[in-house]
């Protein structure tokens, strides 16, 4: 049960207290009242509002039994009720306890939501991306170690425009063009294809939408990416590897390697 507040309790206390003092003059002129009986029309207060009050009273003073008989037996009589100032009865006790004031507790909004986690398919950059990342670091750098023990790469002389190396090849990242240019004619090597692949490439987004990125999802653009990457990347080996001098087609392991790193 809810505690009263103190301030509530003294309040009560003396408001009761005051209403007991009132009371008892009120009592003692009864007798003197009941000799000049009054008519029950110049009577402001009714005779079964008094007897109400004079109930309530005292009931709430524990000694209802002894003061309501006298009043009923009055007014069973046809007796003529005297214009006596009755002090405020203390109202009746309908809470629990017998109080009538109740303290309600305040709850915090946010302990009533019901809210609840959304899982979301992120993780931390540390410590799984980069992870990740610096072992893939350590293994391009043992890789590039190991293979720089096997390959000569050294730097050669100043080129001589005068003096036409045979074959004359692009960089790598060129040669596979450069391997469609002998397949093709120029305007279909160097403009229709790759302009064909750039376009499919722009495209990917916006004909695959779906937003998983699991690889057994996205069946198109992984397929779409890999057919341009392994094109690309068979025409810079043939480029590479498979062309002599005059940039004719050859076998590396019968003819030798003309490709410089």
């Amino acid at each position: 049960m809810t505690e009263i507040p103190e301030h509530l309790r003294k309040r009560a206390e003396e408001a009761r207290a005051k209403a007991a003092a009132s009371s008892e003059p009120a009592e003692s002129a009864a007798p003197a009242a009941d000799d000049a009986p009054q008519s029950e029309a110049a009577s402001k207060i009714p005779a079964h509002l008094l007897e109400r009050s004079r109930a309530a009273k005292a009931k709430s003073d524990g000694g209802g039994a002894v003061e309501a008989a006298p009043a009923a037996a009055a007014a069973a009589a046809g007796g003529v009720a005297t214009a006596v100032a009755a002090a405020p009865a203390a109202p009746a006790a309908t809470g629990p306890g017998g109080h009538t004031q109740r303290l309600l507790t305040v709850v915090k909004s946010g302990s009533i939501q019901d809210v609840k986690a959304v899982p979301q398919d992120k993780v931390h950059t540390w410590p799984h991306l980069l992870v990740v990342e610096f072992v893939c670091a350590l293994f391009v750098t043992a890789f590039l170690l190991i293979f720089s023990f096997f390959v000569n790469a050294p730097l050669l002389e100043l080129a001589n425009f005068n003096e036409t190396p045979n074959p004359s090849k692009a960089p790598w990242y060129f040669l596979g063009l450069q391997e469609l240019l002998t397949m093709f004619h120029p305007m279909v090597a160097g403009v229709t294809i790759p302009g064909i692949g750039l376009f499919l490439l722009i495209l990917a987004p916006y004909i695959d939408r779906n937003p998983s990125m699991k690889p057994e999802d996205r069946k198109f653009a992984i397929s779409l990416q890999t057919v341009h990457l392994m094109y690309w990347a068979v025409l810079t080996m043939i480029g590479s590897f498979f062309r002599g001098p005059g940039f004719n087609f050859i076998m590396p392991w019968a003819d030798g390697l003309f490709f410089e790193f």
